[in-house]
């Protein structure tokens, strides 16, 4: 019995298809991160960051800018609460994110960061963020999202400004419980 072409390449792209979203999913995170992590590139911040003793260089100002946004399917409300702050390098400063959930459900979000230029990353240093936890909210809830972060003073003398932005992704779907226990 001869076969339909036609059907024959539909499931051919369909197979494709569905491999090439598999391997984006599951295949490219870890490559990515293993690619950042060898090349030094792609703006990730380490965890939580121990604060040295080596004080505050006060002969220095960075200015460090904030940038929000969500992932195309995340509805909810979030912004920082200042959009930049100059710092002297070695000193712990404090930032705060706002996030409103607009929805009529409790959903849980996660936070993920990147920094500019991609030599400042290292140099950028958490000692608190809401992006280490996932952050549930009831429907229609609101939260201030604290950042506590130093710039280190080892930071290059060229870079003058460094950009922290966060994109801020549903994870509602991902989380076992957590809806739960919110109510």
């Amino acid at each position: 019995m001869p076969t339909n072409p036609v059907r024959a390449t539909l499931v051919k792209l369909v197979v494709g298809a569905a491999g090439m979203f598999l391997f984006a999913l599951f295949v490219m995170p870890p490559l990515y991160d293993v690619f950042c992590e060898v090349t030094g590139i792609g703006g990730k911040t380490g965890s939580a960051y121990q604060v040295s003793e080596a004080g505050v260089d006060t002969s220095r100002t960075v200015k460090v800018q904030f940038v929000a946004t969500n992932n195309g399917a995340m509805p909810w409300e979030f912004t920082p609460k200042v959009y930049e702050v100059r710092v002297h390098p070695g000193e712990p400063t404090e930032a705060i994110f706002y996030a409103k959930n607009r929805t009529n459900r409790a959903m849980v979000a996660q936070a993920i960061p990147n920094v500019t230029p991609f030599g400042a990353a290292e140099y950028f240093h958490k000692t608190e963020c809401f992006c280490f936890n996932q952050q549930p909210l009831d429907a229609g809830s609101d939260a201030d999202l604290p950042l506590v972060f130093i710039v280190d003073r080892d930071l290059p003398k060229a870079i003058n400004t460094i950009t922290l932005s966060y994109t801020l992704f549903d994870v509602t779907d991902r989380v076992d419980g957590a809806v739960a226990q919110l109510n």
